[in-house]
């Protein structure tokens, strides 16, 4: 599982250490045991995950001096190395820390905007020294509860301002934004892919601004994830994916990918495979969690059965007779695209 070819694409997975976790929510305490981080590797690696997803403290605490940053990343590094890991990105987990109560770098005081950009640029300190150039961007409280709150236009320059920072601070990063339409907060700013890249182009060096995909993320704003992608790969902006699935407009699920809706992970796996992703280096990530009620010893599953449904989807995604199905738009004839597609996904060899 490490490596599949699928049409003009090559796909390699990663996966973060948060996806293996205790099963607590909103309403409800952890349920099992937190994994050791070594036994997670161990684990990544006999599914076939070829990469680590990581946030700044899931490296180390985000308290530490820049001395011990450097000596615990090397030890992480060397972790990796043993382990036969890379990391795919770091991203800052500005949202759990108490100075981001009302975002980072959108805040109205200018000491937490401070706070958020010297944690951002520390991250990037750690993403060098782990030996990743890929920095992810997950605005969590770049928004607002009430719109009210914050002046939008000094919110978007503050956005553009932060960005070009961080841009400014290495110049061989690239930044990766994963955009999401609300929660934690009410709403956010730049809630889409589009308006993402649209703040990145207004930057010093739009060339190292792109686009991280989460499925569910695209499916609360109501749109088809596989679009999104789409979009991305025709600007040659999306550089990561989080593949995962969702059951309506609801609270982020982060379900096992394809387990709620097949044919609409199978037009993500075909529009990533058509589109040529993983031939830059780019990752197949997952961001999937274990439902609350899994035992310990099953806890593990959501990572195992995603990675076999995309593997299955690559299947049927080469039995996809590109000519019929050009021939079927061509003539308009859309019921027996969809059929054809159906059976396709009902096991049909052609």
């Amino acid at each position: 599982m490490n490596q599949i070819k699928c049409g003009n694409a090559v796909f390699r997975f990663s996966v973060g250490p948060w996806n293996m976790h205790p099963g607590a929510d909103p309403f409800g305490p952890p349920v099992r045991n937190e994994l050791d981080f070594l036994e997670k590797l161990r684990l990544f690696k006999k599914l076939g995950f070829g990469a680590v997803q990581f946030h700044d403290d899931d490296v180390c605490p985000a308290d530490l001096s820049p001395a011990l940053t450097r000596k615990a990343t090397r030890a992480m590094k060397a972790i990796l190395r043993e382990h036969g890991l890379e990391p795919e990105f770091v991203a800052p987990r500005l949202w759990e820390d108490p100075r981001t109560i009302d975002g980072g770098w959108t805040s109205n005081e200018p000491k937490h905007r401070k706070y958020a950009l010297e944690r951002s640029r520390r991250a990037i300190d750690i993403a060098n020294e782990l030996g990743t150039r890929r920095i992810v961007l997950w605005p969590a409280r770049e928004g607002t509860y009430v719109r009210e709150a914050k002046d939008p236009f000094a919110s978007y320059k503050r956005y553009l301002d932060y960005l070009n920072a961080l841009l400014d601070y290495d110049k061989k990063i690239v930044i990766l934004g994963e955009m999401k339409p609300n929660e934690p907060m009410d709403a956010a700013y730049l809630p889409t892919p589009g308006h993402f890249l649209g703040m990145g182009a207004q930057t010093k060096d739009p060339k190292r601004v792109g686009i991280l995909i989460e499925s569910a993320h695209s499916l609360l704003v109501g749109v088809d994830p596989s679009d999104d992608m789409a979009f991305a790969l025709a600007a040659g902006k999306l550089w990561g994916v989080h593949l995962n699935d969702q059951d309506g407009l609801k609270f982020d699920e982060d379900k096992a990918f394809g387990a709620v809706n097949l044919r609409r992970a199978f037009n993500q796996v075909w529009v990533l495979a058509r589109g040529g992703f993983g031939r830059k280096g780019e990752w197949v990530g997952l961001d999937v969690k274990a439902m609350r009620s899994q035992k310990q010893a099953v806890a593990w599953k959501h990572l195992a059965n995603s990675l076999a449904f995309f593997e299955a989807l690559c299947g049927v995604v080469k039995r996809v007779n590109e000519a019929t199905v050009s021939k079927l738009r061509d003539a308009r004839d859309y019921e027996e695209l969809e059929a054809y597609v159906v059976r396709l996904l009902m096991g049909a060899r052609k």
